[in-house]
């Protein structure tokens, strides 16, 4: 059984896809990126700022599924740049308390409207 997790807290897709999908005790969210969802604005001031914004996002999702960062098990992070790494890991490790999920953080080429990291999850209940 297939459940789409929307929420207001998030930003809406700017495409063809939910942003998130709960198949039993299985959730899969699609790839975040800064937009604040109160003002639809990109937060792009600095990688560690951007970050933040991501990750707010991604609790958002969570929450609106009833889990946590706690529930997380994959993230997959993509990053503009990789010299971005260790301050966009400063961040992410703050959104978590302990056993840290599964992770791969790959450089792209571009990421939609231009912006310097994107993070998707999985999480289970």
């Amino acid at each position: 059984m297939k459940t789409i997790i929307k929420t207001e807290k998030a930003p809406k897709p700017i495409g063809p896809y939910s942003q998130a999908v709960l198949v039993n005790d299985t959730l899969y969210i699609s790839g975040q990126i800064a937009f604040d969802p109160a003002t639809g604005n990109l937060i792009t001031i600095n990688i560690i700022q951007e970050t933040s914004q991501v990750m707010h996002n991604l609790l958002n999702i969570l929450e609106a599924a009833g889990m946590h960062f706690s529930n997380v098990v994959k993230t997959t992070i993509f990053l503009k740049d990789m010299n971005d790494f260790p301050h966009m890991n400063e961040v992410y490790e703050q959104f978590f308390e302990k056993d840290f999920p599964a992770r791969e953080t790959v450089q792209v080429a571009g990421l939609p409207r231009g912006v310097n990291v994107e993070i998707s999850m999985i999480a289970v209940r």
